[in-house]
């Protein structure tokens, strides 16, 4: 590892522990020429994953995309954050265990709805709205005759 501050390349770990609610691990590393000390994290590479869009079109996979979404469905429900970033990355988990390279969005938005119903009945709704465009009231009300039984 290169040293940012003297862009030489003997550098050692002083301390390395793993980053809470991450797959990743820190570390302070100290540079033998100049003294200073500096932080690199280093995380597991995925495989890169491509989605089938409904149109068939294919674009690589990202993380935000979900993630605006689901903040846009939890949108003043009381869900706190933390609860969002635990529910995506149990929803990256699941997505990334396939072990396929390639993955459907409606797959994804399965897996999603799964994870919204257990944190919040009206966030799930408003997701399921968007994802299956819901046409008209009655196909709204059969989503939602299936929390009342």
């Amino acid at each position: 590892m290169k040293c940012p501050f003297c862009n030489r390349d003997n550098t050692r770990v002083v301390d390395s522990r793993p980053v809470e609610d991450t797959n990743s691990i820190r570390r302070r590393r100290m540079c033998d020429a100049c003294g200073r000390r500096f932080t690199t994290y280093e995380k597991v590479e995925t495989i890169p994953l491509t989605v089938i869009k409904k149109d068939q079109t294919r674009e690589q996979y990202s993380r935000s995309k979900i993630q605006d979404g689901v903040l846009r469905a939890c949108y003043k429900r009381p869900v706190p954050i933390e609860k969002i970033e635990e529910m995506m990355d149990q929803v990256e988990v699941e997505i990334f265990n396939t072990e396929d390279k390639e993955i459907s969005s409606s797959r994804i938005g399965e897996i999603v709805m799964e994870h919204l119903k257990e944190i919040d009945a009206v966030a799930y709704v408003r997701f399921a709205s968007v994802y299956r465009e819901f046409k008209d009231v009655s196909t709204f009300m059969e989503e939602l005759k299936k929390f009342l039984n």
